[in-house]
């Protein structure tokens, strides 16, 4: 498999660029989606708007573990996760703290992925079902991931 289903949405792009955008972007997608259609739900019967962001604060605190052990350990292996076990608890959460959640952890991560040399971003980690990757490997994914997640918000606000 590989290590990065989201590449596609890099395209080039710097990751940390992409990374340092999404909390923009969020935040206008906020400020431009009515209260009640942060809850409407796609067609498609995927998730709503609140549900998307706290997916992407659940991924920032995965992902933000993942590059802290790729940093502490020597080739560790990173655990997946269930993420729909993990929306089960999503009904506990309104935008607004979804929100304050998601920026606090992007913030956190921002500031280690940027403190990072070339040679820690070079660290080996494996992912169970993805394979052999770096630790630059998960910084590509969060913002390929980031931006898969954003088009499907900018879906819904319009």
């Amino acid at each position: 498999m590989d290590p990065n289903p989201y590449a596609k949405f890099v395209d080039g792009r710097d990751p940390i660029e992409i990374l340092s955008a999404t909390s923009v972007r969020l935040k206008d997608l906020a400020a431009r989606l009515p209260p009640e259609q942060l809850a409407v739900r796609p067609p498609t019967g995927k998730w709503n708007a609140r549900e998307i962001l706290l997916h992407l604060a659940d991924c920032d605190l995965v992902f933000g573990f993942r590059l802290r052990q790729t940093l502490a350990e020597d080739s560790p292996t990173v655990q997946p996760f269930d993420q729909d076990h993990w929306a089960q608890r999503y009904g506990a959460f309104d935008f607004k703290s979804a929100l304050a959640l998601f920026l606090a952890l992007r913030n956190a991560n921002l500031l280690l992925i940027e403190s990072t040399t070339a040679a820690e971003r070079a660290r080996p980690t494996t992912h169970p079902e993805r394979g052999a990757m770096t630790f630059w490997t998960i910084v590509e994914t969060m913002a390929g991931h980031d931006t898969n997640h954003l088009q499907q918000l900018e879906r819904l606000a319009t």
